[in-house]
């Protein structure tokens, strides 16, 4: 006797999912790569190194880099206390990681500005140190850390869930100390999950837009991220300058996607073998 399915067949739903991705990714992304081909790679190249194309992408390169360092840091030790700590307020700080999915990047990118600035709650006590964040580099490594943290603590929090601790308790019983035991059992075992929520973050502070551009004051050869020269290009109706930009930005993303995906099989692989 056949069974009644409670979900669609396979037809159905492979359908759906590759008229999907086929819509909505693929033909924006051939769309753009046909645009960009239409360049030529000399006029390419020369789009690319000019100054002020050249100077946005490595500040965004350069702030991507220090806010995935901090998100690294941050993120690991943010996953652990929610998973091996136990204190008032748990749930609701568990919660709060989730904001900066939640929260529009553009009012992300105001509260930073308001805060930051001369004349707010953390400003005001920065800047007269010497400290200055609102229209430098570190306002934007700042905006995109905050739009981007959330991939190391989601990406590490279940996997440090799952983790057996018989393999910690044996290293304990052998005189391990609790470094050791962290550096030598519990970190090789996450370093997959941790690679790919480093990766997603840097991934996802390339294309952040919202946040950074009220925070970074957008001048031109010191706080103008890429993404948004891509819209200045465009509204100067410069197609070929914003198709380059963009096609930078994709082809460091699809790179990007590819680590984070290699990343996971070897996550899935290593679960198998210690299952």
């Amino acid at each position: 006797m056949r069974h009644k399915r409670v979900l669609p067949g396979f037809g159905l739903t492979m359908g759906v999912t590759l008229s999907y991705v086929c819509v909505i990714v693929l033909l924006p992304v051939i769309a753009l790569v046909l645009k960009g081909a239409e360049i030529g790679p000399e006029r390419f190249w020369a789009i690319v190194t000019a100054p002020r194309t050249f100077a946005a992408l490595r500040l965004t390169l350069s702030a991507a880099a220090m806010a995935t360092v901090f998100n690294a840091l941050y993120g690991l030790l943010m996953a652990w206390v929610l998973v091996r700590c136990e204190f008032p307020g748990k749930r609701i700080v568990d919660a709060l990681m989730d904001i900066p999915f939640a929260l529009p990047t553009a009012v992300a990118g105001l509260a930073l500005s308001a805060l930051f600035a001369g004349n707010g709650w953390y400003g005001a006590i920065l800047e007269p140190m010497g400290i200055k964040v609102v229209y430098t580099i570190w306002g934007v490594a700042l905006a995109m850390s905050f739009t981007s943290i959330p991939f190391v603590v989601r990406t590490v929090q279940p996997v440090l869930e799952d983790l057996d601790p018989q393999y910690e308790q044996a290293a304990a019983t052998l005189g391990a100390s609790s470094f050791t035991i962290f550096r030598k059992v519990v970190f090789p075992a996450i370093l997959p999950a941790f690679m790919t929520g480093v990766t997603l973050s840097f991934a996802r502070s390339l294309g952040e837009f919202g946040a950074v551009v009220f925070i970074a004051g957008n001048l031109p050869m010191q706080t103008e991220i890429a993404s948004l020269l891509a819209v200045i290009r465009l509204e100067e109706y410069d197609y070929n300058g914003a198709s380059a930009i963009a096609l930078v930005l994709l082809a460091i993303a699809l790179v990007l996607l590819g680590v984070s995906n290699l990343l996971q099989a070897r996550a899935l692989r290593y679960k198998g073998a210690t299952a």
